[in-house]
């Protein structure tokens, strides 16, 4: 007997059931459903963070430290042996840090350019304008290698820097001005002053300079020698950023030019044992040099680097942990419905026992009765799976809109991504379990004695 007149046959004898096939079907259809949701889901998050590495972070840069534990490669013992070389994170973290000899030996290298410190400038107050509040703010030095998206106001292209005397605002901050009446708009803040505070590192005075402080100055002098010293910077707001959902830098910190952020650090660091040190630094690969090659020399000299690629990559191992944990919800469904098709299929052999041995007595062989059978459940298989493919097609198209203004995630671009080849190999992946599912029932069905078979009732 021809296979295809096997399979034409087991579409039609599942045509005589067909509420227990489509019920049989909308089991797989559940699994079908949750894996093609999740296939569609990781396909737009790796397409979402490409676009979001793409659009935002020059693929020539690359992040150096001498440092694995901030790149979350390496863990901190409880206590360690102190070492002027390291610095203290925010989180109480202990991190070899990055001297100017580091940087001189970086600078100095052919094949890459703009070796700048990752400044970590310490800013005691803030006031904006005439107003003579005070706000604690955080500061951070603008990257040049991610490109920044202003709201109000305009910034430098990529790769170049800020006005020495520019400052960048984020929105969330804006707001709060508006809403305190500092200004009456968030347009009013460009070119609004924004003077900055900072403190001098205090350094403890020596005896003889304390000795000599009250000889000339009596106990004022003493407390003018402790008492730290300050300074007042005055800058100019020339853009107020808006944090996108394409845009990699969601700090809530003021922005301001490298070449002030320099200025900041040494000051508030000059005279203690962090002057001069930085967690890291950034540097460009220059055009033509593979960035992945300056990441391998750079370690083969105890640096630690990251590119572009990487943080490309560290994303996607997020995406791909996520759906794997989706998929696993899929799989648990068919693992259930396969024990459906079994049930089903085992009932059909008992319900079909004489028309089974009418077709082994009439000549057909017991392995064309054993595909007849599985075909069957290739056919619940396949149903199942375009059931279960189309509705989650549908659905995710109705709710693509939705999920993209709920998530912010810019004009044009979708989470749920659906893809031609995945649903089919999904489909075909479900028919061959489906065939699995059916062997032991058809292998009974193509066992049967005909003689036997026809005798029961």
């Amino acid at each position: 007997m021809r296979t295809l007149d096997i399979v034409r046959r087991a579409r039609r004898s599942l045509g005589n059931a067909k509420t227990r096939t489509i019920l049989t079907s909308l089991a797989i259809a559940v699994g079908a459903f949750t894996i093609a949701i999740s296939l569609a889901a990781g396909e737009g998050a790796r397409q979402y963070a490409d676009k979001l590495i793409g659009s935002n972070v020059n693929p020539q840069a690359l992040f150096v430290a001498k440092d694995e534990s901030l790149f979350g490669a390496g863990s901190q013992p409880g206590l360690t042996e102190y070492d002027s070389a390291t610095g203290t994170t925010s989180n109480g973290v202990t991190i070899k840090q990055i001297t100017q000899d580091d940087i001189d030996t970086l600078s100095a290298r052919t094949d890459v350019e703009n070796v700048t410190p990752i400044y970590n400038p310490e800013v005691k107050y803030v006031t904006f304008g005439d107003n003579g509040k005070k706000y604690s703010a955080s500061v951070s030095s603008y990257d040049t290698t991610i490109i920044n998206e202003a709201t109000i106001g305009s910034l430098p292209s990529l790769g170049d820097e800020l006005p020495t005397d520019g400052v960048v605002m984020p929105s969330s901050l804006a707001d709060i001005l508006v809403e305190q009446k500092v200004v009456a708009t968030a347009k009013d803040l460009i070119g609004k002053k924004v003077v900055m505070t900072i403190s001098a590192a205090t350094v403890q005075p020596t005896s003889e300079e304390v000795l000599s402080a009250f000889a000339t100055g009596g106990e004022d002098a003493v407390v003018a020698l402790t008492k730290p010293t300050t300074k007042n910077v005055e800058l100019n707001i020339v853009a107020i950023t808006k944090q996108s959902a394409t845009a990699l830098n969601a700090s809530n910190a003021i922005q301001i030019s490298t070449v002030q952020a320099r200025q900041f650090a040494e000051y508030t660091t000059q005279g203690t044992d962090q002057y001069q040190k930085y967690f890291g630094v950034t540097l460009i690969a220059k055009d033509g040099v593979d960035p992945a090659v300056v990441k391998e020399d750079l370690q083969s000299q105890e640096f630690v680097a990251q590119t572009a690629k990487d943080l490309q990559s560290l994303i996607f191992t997020v995406v791909n942990t996520l759906q794997g944990i989706v998929l696993g919800f899929g799989v648990i469904a068919l693992i259930a419905s396969v024990f459906g098709i079994v049930n089903t299929q085992y009932i059909s052999v008992l319900e079909r026992t004489r028309e089974i041995g009418l077709m082994k007595a009439l000549g057909m062989r017991g392995r064309h009765v054993s595909r007849l059978f599985q075909f069957e459940a290739a056919w619940i298989g396949f149903l199942g799976g375009i059931i279960g493919s189309v509705i989650a097609v549908v659905l995710g198209t109705i709710l693509n809109p939705a999920i993209t203004k709920k998530l912010d995630l810019g004009e044009g671009t979708y989470l749920l991504i659906f893809q031609a080849i995945p649903v089919v190999l999904m489909i075909v992946g479900l028919m061959l379990i489906a065939m699995l599912a059916g062997y032991f029932p058809a292998r009974k069905a193509a066992k049967l004695d005909p003689i036997e078979a026809l005798r029961t009732e």
